[in-house]
């Protein structure tokens, strides 16, 4: 049960800006987590302590036997992002919470995220990384762009920037060419 006595708290840190915490939960436990502290904040009107509750995903294209779907894949498995003001209230809230296992920081203390941490987790920024069955060496057709029709061979995958390297034979010599990886198809 929550004492009394935190209403000090919650006045105190009223006007105090919300910072980004972390929160390790169990494996597979994530979305769950999530949707709990959400209708714990909804039913105790706590919406003026806990801002926002994220489990941040990337969606991920992925490319198999020539076939691509995209899904949605967790970055960070394991963790639960939370943008609150941090008082005891907010505090038992989480802690208390099914499958919270703890605040990451020192011992029992929640640390909060730095503006760098929270430039550098992406935690507002939508990102699409491309999951492809390339590998170095393996043949591939392009199927558009301006070299449509060559065959070469994968010499890098870049898959933040959907950015591929393949070796194509032009102009009487093996050249280096980047290409976008959707434009390519493996020969099996």
């Amino acid at each position: 049960m929550i004492e009394n006595n935190t209403e000090d708290n919650i006045n105190k840190d009223a006007d105090e800006k919300p910072r980004w915490y972390v929160v390790h939960t169990y494996s597979g436990y994530e979305n769950k987590v999530a949707t709990d502290i959400e209708k714990v904040v909804d039913n105790r009107k706590l919406d003026n302590l806990i801002k926002e509750v994220r489990v941040p995903v990337e969606k991920v294209v992925e490319v198999k036997d020539n076939k691509k779907k995209e899904v949605e894949r967790k970055m960070y498995p394991g963790y639960v992002l939370l943008k609150m003001i941090l008082t005891d209230d907010s505090w038992y809230v989480v802690r208390n919470t099914r499958g919270v296992t703890g605040f990451v920081g020192p011992g029992s203390k929640p640390v909060p995220l730095t503006d760098e941490e929270v430039a550098a987790l992406g935690i507002d920024v939508e990102k699409v990384v491309v999951d492809v069955d390339f590998n170095k060496g393996d043949q591939v057709n392009i199927k558009s762009g301006t070299l449509s029709g060559y065959v070469g061979e994968i010499s890098t995958v870049d898959t933040e920037t959907g950015i591929a390297v393949v070796f194509v034979f032009m102009f009487g010599r093996k050249m280096n060419v980047e290409v976008e990886i959707s434009q390519l198809e493996k020969i099996k």
